[in-house]
């Protein structure tokens, strides 16, 4: 009984000896382990395809962790719970670091996810009466954003000199139809439809709802010259990790682009290839 409770005891030390070893490798195939957050769509349809399509042949094996917010990613890859992430933009990012103190850096432009100004009761602008209310993100960077977007739309005008990290609706200096404005949290923007004449809506969220960027969109922020462009992201002491670097090549490929192009018909534009 003492040998065999022995050969247990061995046993069970060396397979915790095996167990012991860098996550970030499978003892079985080699393959690197990392795990990225993302919100469900694109970002996490977009991994999706890479672990499907592209990731075993990388020599990656690629976990999705999917989030419903937007402060969440980005606090789990602070606290190590994830290795990179992917659904903001540069902007959001930055501001994020200076509210929280963490020191997460942008390692890639993947694509961007236009914003769009969507109605369930006018086809055009033009058609906005006086006095529509719109619904806006509460966040600032795309509260910011959104404004911008009126702007271009002619709907608004914006002072001079405004800074996104110093800004508010009071910098509205022209609204020629008097529009009425709701801050709401940016996820429940699509559900805010039923309730307002307009809504400015996140790609992903829109996405997510069914809405449809060609059909249901009477304005679509443009790409060219967009700061707006969605980053793999990860910690600083990460940026130069092999497992990242390879992420971020899957990501800006070509068959990436090509699902990208086929699966979102323009409501997600692939940053084109250098």
């Amino acid at each position: 009984m003492r040998r065999i409770a022995a050969a247990a005891t061995l046993a069970t030390l060396a397979l915790g000896a095996a167990s012991c070893g860098a996550p970030s490798e499978r003892e079985d195939t080699g393959e690197q382990a990392l795990t990225v957050g993302a919100t469900a769509v694109p970002a996490g349809e977009i991994l999706e395809f890479i672990r499907d399509e592209l990731a075993e042949e990388a020599g990656l094996d690629l976990t999705i962790q999917e989030f419903a917010d937007y402060n969440a990613p980005n606090a789990a890859l602070a606290e190590g719970e994830l290795d990179a992430n992917l659904y903001q933009h540069e902007p959001f990012l930055a501001d994020y670091n200076a509210n929280s103190g963490t020191d997460l850096v942008a390692v890639a432009d993947i694509y961007l996810p236009p914003l769009g100004l969507y109605s369930f009761t006018v086809d055009t602008v033009d058609d906005l009466p006086d006095g529509a209310t719109v619904a806006l993100p509460n966040d600032p960077t795309n509260e910011y954003r959104a404004l911008l977007l009126l702007q271009e739309g002619g709907l608004i005008t914006l002072a001079d000199g405004i800074e996104e990290s110093a800004f508010s609706l009071s910098d509205i200096t022209d609204n020629p139809k008097e529009l009425e404005f709701q801050e709401v949290d940016a996820a429940q923007l699509p559900r805010s439809l039923e309730d307002v004449d307009a809504a400015v809506v996140n790609a992903n969220y829109a996405l997510d709802a069914q809405l449809d960027a060609n059909e249901d969109a009477i304005l679509m922020e443009q790409f060219e010259g967009s700061p707006y462009v969605n980053v793999l992201a990860t910690t600083a002491a990460n940026a130069d990790d092999p497992r990242v670097e390879t992420l971020a090549e899957l990501l800006t490929s070509a068959e990436v682009a090509a699902f990208i192009e086929e699966e979102y018909s323009g409501a997600v534009i692939p940053v084109p290839s250098s």
